[in-house]
């Protein structure tokens, strides 16, 4: 062994720095699984609306229908 003092050296030790407390009411939340909510009916008057103007040109076109 080259060098026999390593065994009784002292170890070099990192020590990071406390982390906040995490907001319990946010952890709460995550284990419910919250989310966004559902879709509004806008957004589903809009998604109808989108359909039927595919199923129209497809009727149209000779496709469907």
């Amino acid at each position: 062994m080259a060098n026999k003092t390593l065994k009784t050296r002292q170890k070099l030790v990192f020590r990071l720095p406390a982390q906040k407390p995490r907001n319990p009411v946010a952890q709460a939340a995550r284990e419910r699984h919250a989310g966004a909510h559902g879709t509004s009916r806008g957004g589903e008057r809009s998604a109808e609306r989108a359909l039927l103007q595919k199923l129209l040109r497809g009727a149209k076109e000779g496709g469907e229908g």
